[in-house]
């Protein structure tokens, strides 16, 4: 049986870094934190929720014997960055490693959307993205500190486009052409810029508003997969910490996709035709062949 649920990478191979998860009290941001501190890293975590990132914090301290940082942060603010900022440097004397995964999403027909809510999911992921990016960046260049890395949770809609998430669709493609443009520019300084674009992930709380009881069943993910399964966290985890470790020095401007094939099968025009059957399929090929 495949183990791809283990963990990929030796012991501390994060040793002596600092990392800042945004979004971190749970999901993904939750997982990956727990694998960073698994391999040396110091991490503080970020939301809005103070309660639930003290909870994570303590939760994932005593489970790995490591370092957790809880801060209250809405990305949305630079004054509430630039704070956390300066929290997390009070604390550790420097931060090495930045993950921008605070998102915000919902399904909606874009007709109902207000142009608030519109605003709201375009704050917090490429504005929030935007005020994360410059602090640390800035404090980075200002410092001459080296060997830097910024990495963007986006998704596959990026750089295809989705109806029904519009809002998400077009703040994802900024993180996006935000990750490429400072991979060039900013290379200079040390720093490096890598995005990934998560296939389906289920977390609990995303998951249940992304896809409600009533269209979950008619809509599952696994049904869209090619490899026929949904992702494991460890997974998404282990390619992370790959990829803002010391083994991931030469990787930079790049966006890896991990969703199993999904977003290729939606990409083909006639990918949907595995719904027909072996049976219609004869009938089919019976009917080209009468027409040569």
């Amino acid at each position: 049986m495949m183990n791809y649920a283990g963990q990929m990478l030796r012991d501390e191979a994060l040793a002596n870094k600092v990392v800042v998860v945004t979004g971190g009290g749970s999901g993904l941001g939750k997982s990956m934190t727990r694998y960073f501190l698994q391999l040396g890293a110091k991490v503080a975590i970020t939301s809005r929720n103070l309660d639930k990132l003290e909870g994570t914090a303590q939760e994932l301290s005593e489970e790995t014997g490591g370092t957790c940082l809880p801060l209250a942060c809405d990305v949305r603010h630079v004054d509430q960055v630039e704070s956390m900022h300066q929290q997390v440097l009070d604390t550790f004397g420097k931060v090495d490693i930045l993950i921008n995964n605070a998102a915000g999403n919902f399904i909606a027909p874009t007709e109902r959307l207000s142009s608030n809510a519109f605003d709201t999911i375009l704050d917090i992921v490429l504005k929030g993205t935007k005020n994360c990016t410059l602090t640390f960046g800035k404090h980075w260049i200002k410092t001459k500190q080296k060997n830097t890395t910024v990495l963007n949770i986006v998704t596959t809609y990026a750089f295809t486009g989705s109806g029904y998430v519009v809002p998400s669709a077009c703040a994802k493609a900024g993180v996006l052409a935000m990750t490429r443009s400072l991979a060039v520019e900013w290379a200079k300084y040390g720093m490096r810029f890598n995005a990934i674009a998560p296939g389906p992930f289920p977390t609990k709380g995303a998951w249940d508003r992304l896809l409600p009881a009533p269209i979950k069943k008619k809509f599952d993910p696994k049904k869209r997969i090619p490899l026929g399964r949904v992702g494991d966290h460890q997974e998404l985890a282990n390619l992370a910490a790959y990829m803002i470790s010391d083994f991931g020095a030469y990787l930079n401007g790049e966006v890896i996709t991990l969703d199993g094939g999904e977003w290729l099968k939606g990409a083909g025009q006639f990918n949907n035709l595995e719904q027909v059957t072996n049976t219609m399929w004869n009938v089919l090929e019976l009917a080209i062949r009468r027409k040569k």
